[in-house]
């Protein structure tokens, strides 16, 4: 029994040595943590549960058989984050440089089907160099396999991916499906072919950084939705993360303890600028609503034209969607409706209620919009509130024109309660554009057409740039003091609670992709 027991602490040793020590050297030279040393700063301390630490690959061609580690390049299993239920695979870049094989993805597989099967989010810390080349398609029908059970996992447990070195080829898709991918600044990269196949095809010198950094998927693409300094904070923003989240679609959000108190905010009364074309962060509003210190915001360097993340009411997480007007005048465009569609669909998918601040101008014009599908984008901001069966609830603080008007979360696509601040103008368009359409005529026939123009738009102005139109139609519900708005939200919200949405039986929408 003691040779038995000897040689089982032999093998476990081997296993929490990856590639063994030289390797592990090299991965801290890179500023990079191992894979255990990610975990352990994910997880509760002392509660991961290792499952596969001594499985080992298959594979017997170009001398393979004769190379064998433990675990084979992967570190998959489950433990708590916050006392909460969580299941984690860590790739191990010390070990063929964290290649995929078929056993390693045999391992991921694996602990996916245990959290669909007990309603727990995965978080998977990806640190691999690809597909192991010497197992051929075995190793891509791996990565399939993978893309498969990410696939059917979305919207039933929350997906989160952690880029903590290179994810190139096929394992970005992977990522791709989950719900959320953080990166790390320098060291971690994304792409689908790298500067040298780029270089033969396109003939463009590109770094491995410009071309699929964690900063270039952070501002340029769209692709990643954090991009952290280093790995600790990558780790930490994970943590954050689900803590606004449930750990399934049958479940809320944990909220935390909240006593009521003085919910009145004067300060929201003075944020609106005089001059309606004069811009103003749409995050002052937000904060001065929200629990104290309590927003986390998500895509917060793409499209910055929308703001959108997570948040705490009076202790119970929502999703917050908010047009900003510091940012080419918080227009819709392909972008932004793209990142709120996304961040919609996954409020709705897991119970977070929605509260959507809007202060829109309308869509942003122009060819490059146009040859790029606006409209086909537009329609996924406008697809997403409209399926949306959580909560939701529009505060209208300035702009609500045209079109953008009823994407943002109108009263006629679905928002459960609408409120507008008395500096809300909801109407068609802009009262200067419409005074030249209404009053072409007149203004034309004026002896001082400019003065004739400023009289027709400040008539237009009085009789629609204004919110008393739609409330006394019911669009929106209440116009409200700015400083009781947060009180407002807290009741509403509370009223909502036990809201049941019944559409009509279908197998699944299409979405304008």
């Amino acid at each position: 029994m003691d040779n038995r027991i000897k040689l089982l602490k032999q093998k476990q040793a081997e296993a929490l040595l990856g590639g063994g020590k030289a390797r592990i050297e090299s991965q801290h030279k890179k500023g990079k943590l191992t894979a255990r040393e990610r975990i352990h700063f994910l997880m509760d301390e002392g509660s991961f549960q290792e499952i596969g630490m001594l499985v080992a690959h298959r594979s017997v061609d170009f001398g393979m058989e004769k190379e064998k580690y433990p675990g084979d390049g992967v570190v998959t299993g489950y433990g708590t984050i916050n006392g909460r239920l969580v299941y984690v695979f860590s790739q191990d870049f010390t070990v063929f440089g964290g290649s995929l094989s078929e056993t390693h993805a045999e391992k991921i597989c694996k602990i996916m089907e245990l959290a669909m099967k007990n309603g727990a989010p995965v978080v998977g810390l990806n640190d691999s160099g690809g597909a192991r080349i010497q197992e051929g398609v075995v190793s891509l029908g791996g990565y399939a396999d993978i893309f498969y059970r990410n696939t059917m996992a979305s919207g039933v447990i929350p997906q989160i991916s952690a880029i903590m070195g290179p994810c190139a080829g096929g394992a970005v898709y992977s990522p791709a499906i989950t719900d959320f991918i953080l990166m790390v600044e320098n060291t971690s990269y994304m792409f689908v072919t790298g500067p040298n196949v780029v270089k033969t095809v396109t003939h463009e010198v590109v770094t491995s950084e410009e071309l699929g950094g964690a900063t270039t998927h952070a501002t340029k693409s769209g692709v990643t939705h954090f991009a952290c300094a280093n790995e600790i904070s990558a780790i930490q923003h994970v943590k954050q993360l689900l803590s606004y989240m449930p750990q399934n679609c049958e479940d809320t959000a944990p909220a935390l303890p909240y006593e009521t108190q003085n919910e009145i905010r004067p300060e929201l009364n003075t944020i609106m600028p005089e001059n309606n074309s004069q811009p103003y962060d749409i995050r002052e509003v937000i904060n001065h609503v929200i629990d104290a210190d309590s927003f986390l915001e998500v895509h917060k360097d793409f499209a910055e034209n929308i703001v959108v993340g997570f948040a705490r009411l009076a202790g119970r997480s929502i999703g917050i969607v908010a047009n900003q007007p510091a940012f080419l005048a918080g227009v819709l465009d392909i972008h932004s409706s793209t990142k709120g569609a996304r961040f919609v669909r996954f409020c709705d998918s897991f119970n977070i209620p929605l509260l959507v601040f809007e202060d829109v101008p309308g869509f942003l014009p122009g060819t490059d919009q146009e040859w790029n599908a606006i409209i086909t984008n537009g329609a996924k901001l406008l697809y997403a509130f409209c399926e949306a069966t959580v909560p939701r609830i529009t505060v209208i603080t300035r702009k609500a024109y045209g079109g953008a008007y009823d994407v943002m979360n109108s009263k006629h696509i679905g928002a459960d309660m609408n409120f507008a601040w008395p500096t809300a103008e909801i109407a068609v368009m802009g009262a200067k554009g419409a005074a030249e359409i209404i009053f072409k005529r007149e203004i034309n026939a004026a002896e001082d057409k400019e003065a004739k123009w400023r009289e027709m738009e400040q008539l237009y102005s009085d009789t629609f740039a204004n919110p008393y139109r739609a409330a006394e139609r019911g669009f929106v519900d209440e116009v409200i003091l700015p400083e009781v708005t947060r009180l407002k939200l807290i009741h509403a919200f509370k009223m909502l609670e036990n809201k049941v949405v019944n559409n009509p039986r279908k197998k699944h929408g299409n979405i304008p992709l």
